[in-house]
């Protein structure tokens, strides 16, 4: 097999194979005689089927498959012995002219992943701010779940008023006709809770039970059901009943009606549900100024194949919002006004991904095979128990499905060791403080792409995409 390197331009390689026809012929002539024994022909006992008939009925498909593994064994020998690691899978082409029983000539082009410089890790300083726990935020966590809990007196013929629980029939037009969803009946919805679309709760200010009214709605831009977003709709109300809420306690009741043994107990939770979230945002902190000085101290070239798949990752969640806005054409349009910095932004995730890889695979930062089950096995949750079994199947015997699966652990990981490696200082802050903090950073470029280059050398060299930055998508849009 004869290598010919026709392109070699920044991260851009292009080569040149030319496959013997006597090596495609050697592993059709192989094949037949693997199949032959096999092979079952009238006039012929079993096993005992000529060559040449076995190659007269199915040699082309035998050829097409000989030619197909002589192309990727090509292509494997190649990366092996150029020691490229592709960016993404290898374009590769046939030439025009091949026939069969001749010569194959084969185009490659890829793009390969850079050549790093050593990352730069020494003299790291971060402040983490943290959160005292909030005592007031335990009593208003406390109060709701009481009010979750109210018991609803009937209010005879009081008027409803905010605050008070109104039973209804209803029945939905659009044009005077009915839609799928909008008839029911004995539904009970709390005046001001914000469960019904804008409008609704505030007509039921003043009725009484066994009162009939109509009330005009006009459905929300980006109601979910998208054949009502946006329209005018009228809905027939028949009132059951109007009751009042009696008084909500927070004490060892309420913590019963929850399943608990006590208030303290509850409490406890709930404390400990806030201190999570602090330290959560904590962390989101932490890490975008982690990734903000990585980002500032290594600049180098990185494959343009990436950096669009990642803008179009992007572009896709910006066009599904807009999408969702009061005004689409509008928020498309101010997309397009900021096109060049998404793209921009798509260029540091790559770079921040190749980087923290780069720093995870240098410093022997790996995902064991005990977390890679729990893993599966917390996945495969979402899937019905008939589908499990197939979901671990498929994460097994796909490399890149089980790469996607490893990598926002990995990354958590790798940041987890740079923030050992850190000189980090602690000052107190509020939670408020903290999410201003958080909201006055630019979202989207303080995500990653990270891609585990450790799997590469385990995969032939092919390329593994992993997530986003996982840790502050609750606190970001991307």
């Amino acid at each position: 097999m004869q290598t010919v390197e026709t392109v070699n331009e920044g991260l851009k390689r292009a080569y040149k194979l030319t496959i013997p026809a006597r090596e495609i012929e050697a592993r059709v002539a192989s094949e037949i005689k693997r199949v032959a024994p096999q092979m079952k022909m009238p006039g012929f006992r079993p096993g005992k089927v000529p060559a040449n008939l076995v190659r007269k009925m199915h040699g082309p498909a035998l050829m097409q498959d000989a030619l197909n593994a002589a192309v990727q064994q090509g292509v494997q020998s190649l990366l092996a012995e150029q020691q490229l690691r592709p960016a993404i899978q290898p374009a590769v082409e046939l030439g025009e002219g091949y026939q069969p029983g001749g010569d194959a000539e084969v185009s490659i082009a890829l793009e390969v992943l850079p050549q790093l410089p050593t990352p730069a890790i020494e003299g790291l300083a971060l402040e983490r701010l943290t959160v005292p726990i909030d005592e007031e935020a335990v009593e208003e966590r406390l109060r709701k779940f009481a009010d979750g809990q109210k018991s609803w007196d009937d209010a005879g013929d009081k008027a409803a008023d905010t605050g008070d629980q109104v039973t209804m029939d209803f029945a939905g037009a659009v044009d005077g006709v009915a839609f799928e969803g909008g008839t029911g009946t004995d539904m009970a919805v709390e005046i001001g809770s914000g469960r019904l679309i804008p409008g609704f709760e505030d007509q039921l200010v003043g009725v009484v039970a066994g009162e009939a009214k109509q009330i005009a709605v006009t459905f929300p831009a980006d109601y979910q059901a998208t054949e009502l977003a946006g329209k005018p709709a009228t809905f027939d109300l028949q009132i059951k009943s109007v009751k009042t809420a009696g008084e909500s306690q927070i004490d060892d009741t309420l913590a019963k009606n929850l399943g608990l043994e006590s208030l303290e107990q509850l409490r406890g939770l709930v404390r400990g549900q806030v201190e999570q979230e602090g330290n959560g945002l904590t962390r989101t902190h932490m890490k975008r100024k982690l990734l903000d000085q990585l980002a500032a101290g290594h600049d180098f070239e990185v494959p343009p194949s990436m950096v669009e798949a990642e803008f179009g990752q992007i572009w896709s969640q910006l066009e599904h919002e807009a999408e969702h806005e009061a005004d689409p054409a509008a928020a498309r349009a101010e997309m397009e006004a900021e096109r060049d910095d998404y793209r921009r932004i798509a260029e540091r995730r790559v770079r921040l991904g190749l980087l923290l890889s780069e720093i995870g695979q240098a410093n022997g930062v790996e995902v064991s095979s005990q977390e890679m089950n729990r893993l599966i096995a917390e996945a495969a949750q979402q899937y019905g128990p008939d589908d499990r079994q197939r979901f671990v199947q498929y994460i097994q015997q796909e490399p890149m499905a089980a790469a996607q699966l490893r990598a926002p652990l990995y990354e958590d990981k790798v940041v987890d060791f740079l923030f050992g490696c850190a000189t980090i200082t602690d000052r107190e802050a509020t939670r408020a403080e903290l999410e201003a903090a958080i909201e006055s950073e630019d979202g989207f470029a303080t995500g990653t792409h990270l891609h585990d280059h450790a799997d590469h050398d385990d995969n032939d060299g092919g390329h593994e995409h992993a997530g986003q930055d996982h840790e502050a998508q609750a606190a970001e849009p991307a």
